[in-house]
């Protein structure tokens, strides 16, 4: 990396790709259970869109199970793609036409998409956009990586208060919002969850947020439960996985909630439970199935259809950002008891990561926490090299080894990284 006082703009420029070819790599998934970190070239930036420097990343139950198996229900991976969708990061570079956003601006990113023509975008129901392209499922590439390109009207500004981790967690917060919205609940309705995985412990603290008064949550893991209970669980049910238990579980479902269950969230997506959900809840009630565990179910159908049980599919959301964002800022929703794991961006780590979230027991979240790594050059004559933040705050800079490697994640880093530049001329 050129320091030196002479250099002229072809320095400062091959400096410039040097730092790019360093920084900009992203997690291919090349098979089953084989991920690599590679070079990631991204796409010109077009005139409305961001370049963002990813700094929170979780994953999501869809990156395990392309993880596992190359697909995730209909959607198959055929040939080597960046995986990872929950994200948040820094603005690095605006297009020429973005007024919303500036760089070092902390963004949350909405991963999908769509069209912006076709007659279900043009009624608002843009999520569910045949040409949709969503981080992370194939064919279209993911966010797991040091930088993206993403349009500016999908990534959302947050409050200071606010962290990045919070904002990779609008994602996943995003389906709860969603199914909350789609179920209409509110301050009378009482709400059954079968399962407590990460969606479902969401969707019960959406579920809160919403103005439910009562909410049971039911699962086959004792660990899980324990955890809904402290997230604020009226009551918990543990359940088997044998379908034959249905009737009896039912029973005891129905009696924890003290009233009729008006709406139940299938967060798991198998026979058992969407049975379980249909049979329990009440006549006149809704099922909103948001699990996708399975592509074919076979279920009671008639017997709810007869005491008008509606169901409602959930797939993914739509403009949901900007309450998932005032609910983090006004601390409604408190996300970060969820984060059970987290991993820096390596190839070891990315590899245990994902092993560790495909592994259940007691990982819930498992966040990724993405440190480029600036080799810093030996000081040039006479000018001040020290890394400063603004304030004088070096707390989030740590100088690394011999080699004098500074891990830059916040925008303290990026006032840091700009004085950097200023004193090496690079």
């Amino acid at each position: 990396m050129a320091h030196g006082g002479g250099g002229g703009g072809a320095d400062v420029m091959a400096c410039k790709q040097e730092e790019e070819e360093v920084e900009n790599k992203a997690a291919w998934l090349l098979g089953i259970k084989t991920l690599k970190i590679q070079p990631y070239h991204l796409p010109p930036l077009g005139s409305l869109d961001v370049k963002v420097r990813i700094k929170a990343l979780g994953i999501c139950g869809s990156d395990v199970h392309h993880f596992k198996t190359m697909r995730c229900a209909s959607f198959v991976v055929k040939k080597p793609m960046v995986i990872g969708h929950e994200c948040a990061g820094i603005i690095e570079e605006v297009g020429s036409e973005v007024k919303s956003l500036a760089v070092g601006d902390r963004v949350a990113l909405e991963p999908g998409i769509s069209c912006r023509r076709c007659n279900l975008c043009k009624e608002g129901r843009y999520n569910l956009c045949p040409e949709m392209k969503f981080f992370g499922s194939p064919p279209t590439n993911g966010s797991l990586a040091n930088k993206v390109v993403h349009p500016a009207n999908l990534c959302f500004k947050l409050p200071d208060n606010v962290s990045l981790e919070e904002g990779a967690m609008c994602e996943p917060l995003s389906v709860g919002v969603h199914a909350c919205r789609r179920a209409q609940i509110g301050p009378e309705t009482n709400v059954l969850i079968m399962g407590a995985g990460p969606i479902g412990l969401i969707t019960l603290l959406v579920s809160r947020a919403f103005g439910a008064p009562r909410v049971v949550i039911v699962d086959v893991d004792d660990r899980r439960l324990s955890i809904a209970k402290n997230l604020g669980a009226d009551e918990i049910i543990h359940v088997s996985t044998n379908i034959q238990d249905v009737d009896e579980e039912v029973i005891k479902i129905q009696n924890a909630m003290g009233s009729g269950i008006d709406v139940s969230f299938d967060c798991v997506g198998y026979n058992k439970t969407m049975t379980t959900a249909l049979n329990a809840t009440q006549s006149g009630g809704k099922v909103c199935l948001i699990g996708l565990a399975l592509t074919e179910m076979t279920v009671p159908l008639t017997p709810s259809a007869a005491r008008e049980v509606d169901v409602i599919g959930i797939f993914r959301y739509r403009n949901t950002w900007p309450l998932c964002i005032e609910f983090l800022k006004t601390g409604k929703i408190d996300v970060k008891p969820l984060i059970t794991h987290r991993f820096r961006f390596s190839q070891e780590e990315v590899e245990q990561a994902f092993e560790t979230s495909a592994g259940g027991g007691n990982a819930i979240k498992v966040m990724f926490n993405l440190f480029s790594l600036l080799i810093i050059p030996d000081e040039p004559q006479g000018k001040d090299t020290s890394l400063k933040s603004a304030g004088g705050d070096n707390s989030c800079l740590e100088l690394a080894l011999s080699a004098r490697i500074a891990p830059f994640d916040d925008g303290k880093a990026s006032t840091a990284f700009t004085e950097f530049r200023k004193a090496s001329s690079c």
